[in-house]
Parts: structure tokens; C-alpha cells; sequence
């Protein structure tokens, strides 16, 4: 992987990713696609839901922090 795909990886926001990534999957399960291009869509998919749970993994300490900073 480059470092141009990371940096384009990192600015999908969350729906974005989701969104591809939804397709990514529909792809595969729709079959009739070669195995290399299979393994492709996978590898993307992959990628994709790394991107998502970064999101998800900010937002979860964005809530703990904002629950924290309530309680103090």
C-alpha cells in the first residue's frame, strides 16, 4: 500500500466508508466476478472496515471522555 491510499483512506469519513463497503460486500456476494478480482474487493473491504472502526473508535472515546469530563 501507498502512502497516497492511506492518505486517501483516512479522509473518508465514516459514511463514506460504510457505503463502499457495503458495495465491496454486495460485489462479493453477488459472484460471477474472477478470483483475482475477488481477492481485490476483499483486500478493499478489508481496508474499508479498518477505516470504519477507526471512526467507531474515536467516537467511543470522544463519549467515554465527554461521560468523564461530566462527572468530574
Amino acid at each position: 500500500m501507498t502512502g497516497t491510499s492511506t492518505t486517501k483512506e483516512e479522509q473518508l469519513s465514516y459514511e463514506q466508508a460504510r457505503a463502499e463497503l457495503a458495495s465491496v460486500v454486495e460485489k462479493l456476494e453477488a459472484g460471477g466476478t474472477s478470483l483475482e478480482e475477488s481477492l481485490a474487493l476483499w483486500e478493499r473491504g478489508e481496508q474499508l472496515a479498518g477505516v470504519c472502526q477507526r471512526w467507531l473508535d474515536g467516537a467511543r472515546a470522544r463519549i467515554d471522555a465527554a461521560r468523564q469530563r461530566a462527572e468530574d
